[in-house]
């Protein structure tokens, strides 16, 4: 799934990357770039998770799709801020 994510991340950037401005680009990789190390995070979460068993292992996974949910959330917020950025001009 997070795969996906960053597949589809990746595509949405270079399609808007012929619409957006520069300055809007900018806004959407510096957004972009927290939710990947937000995505890391998660990453390294569900691997630890794997070397844990009963109630840890489940706290753990928790808090990696926590961290997934909220590499969404900053990619998301990323589009709307490059769109405001784009839409001053």
């Amino acid at each position: 799934m997070k795969s996906l994510v960053k597949i589809l991340g990746v595509a949405s950037l270079i399609a808007l990357s012929a619409c957006q401005s520069k300055e809007a680009e900018n806004v959407q990789n510096a957004y972009d770039n927290q939710a990947s190390n937000l995505d890391n995070q998660a990453d390294n979460m569900e691997a630890m998770a794997d070397n844990l068993t009963g109630n840890a292992e489940n706290a753990a996974e928790n808090a990696a799709d926590a961290l997934e949910n909220k590499a969404d959330a900053v990619h998301e917020a990323g589009e709307t801020a490059a769109d405001k950025v784009d839409e001053k001009k």
